[in-house]
């Protein structure tokens, strides 16, 4: 959640950037995060009316795509503005991709880079998930003085950008260590989103259908993905997504032998609890039902964490100081 020393951090950098030349380099760093972690509401907006939103935002099931296009127009530092600030001193940004597709404007809700979006886009959303906007939040959208740098704008014509680590790299680097001990590597998608449980299912018809029919490859294999689905928060459970999809996983399996998974998010935390995902092995379900957890229960409300951590089976990194989106990986014996 956006919070104060987010807000001074970004107060800074705009004022660290203030009166450059058209011989200076600005050499801009960016993961994901940002869009949390550097809050500059727009004038008229609180900090407090941006965290309301953004807690909205997160249980809503809205994409990471449409939660930053809101958080852009509602921002002073995000959608290109940054990149402004610096103007006339060349940007240079070096991006570590989050979000599926890779698409920079989707990264930290793109502080450097033009941005193709507008108000009404953000109005749009905001009305598809019935999200109530604070009264100086909607004015700015609908006033039009929200509205962030868009592509041609002169301030950026000195700007350029690289991608130095996306989540298809992740799953090139996994592919390469299953091949080299004997599993044949699927590649999946590196941008699947979706509801979290839904993806759960999807993916576990995948692993049976490798199971029981040889296809799309046979056994051994290991099943990769990456991407960032959603969840539509309906319990008072403690969840992520990643452990969401692995509890929809497992009871779509229904215990099926041969198939374990893990699923984690790459920065080391899924959700808003310090445990980056979860494990999934054959007997997951029966070992819950011995202590007697329900599983579709936990599902139902949003408590993947206290599942797992039931059963010994999270999985904890700690800070892995990167952010690569999330990793899923299925085994198929």
């Amino acid at each position: 959640m956006p919070d104060a020393k987010g807000l001074a951090a970004a107060r800074r950098m705009l004022q660290v950037v203030k009166g450059l030349t058209n011989d200076d380099l600005v050499i801009s760093l960016i993961s994901g995060g940002g869009s949390a972690l550097m809050p500059l509401p727009a004038e008229g907006v609180t900090l407090e009316d941006k965290q309301a939103i953004n807690r909205a935002l997160l249980i809503s099931g809205a994409t990471i795509s449409e939660m930053n296009c809101v958080r852009r127009h509602l921002s002073a530092i995000k959608g290109g503005r940054l990149a402004a600030a610096c103007y006339p001193a060349r940007v240079v940004n070096l991006l570590i991709s989050d979000v599926p597709g890779d698409n920079p404007i989707d990264i930290a809700s793109g502080p450097t880079v033009a941005d193709p979006t507008t108000c009404a886009d953000a109005l749009e959303i905001v009305a598809r998930y019935g999200i109530e906007l604070p009264a100086a939040a909607r004015a700015l959208l609908e006033s039009g003085e929200g509205e962030s740098v868009k592509p041609g704008d002169p301030r950026l014509a000195r700007v350029t950008t690289k991608l130095i680590a996306t989540p298809q790299m992740a799953l090139e680097a996994a592919a390469k260590v299953a091949a080299c001990v004997g599993y044949t590597p699927v590649q999946l998608g590196d941008s699947i989103e979706g509801e979290a449980r839904d993806v759960g299912k999807v993916m576990a018809g995948i692993a049976l259908q490798v199971r029981r029919h040889r296809q799309p490859v046979a056994a051994p294999c290991v099943l990769l993905s990456g991407g960032e689905t959603t969840v539509t928060v309906r319990g008072k459970g403690r969840g992520g997504r990643n452990v969401e999809f692995l509890l929809a996983l497992a009871v779509a399996l229904d215990s099926e032998p041969g198939v374990f998974a893990v699923a984690g998010d790459t920065d080391g935390v899924d959700g808003q609890a310090e445990i980056a995902g979860a494990f999934v092995t054959p007997d997951s379900l029966k070992r819950a039902w011995a202590k007697g957890i329900r599983p579709r229960d936990r599902l139902a409300d949003n408590d993947g964490h206290s599942f797992f951590e039931a059963l010994g089976d999270s999985l904890v990194t700690g800070p892995t100081l990167t952010n690569v989106n999330d990793f899923r990986a299925i085994l198929v014996l």
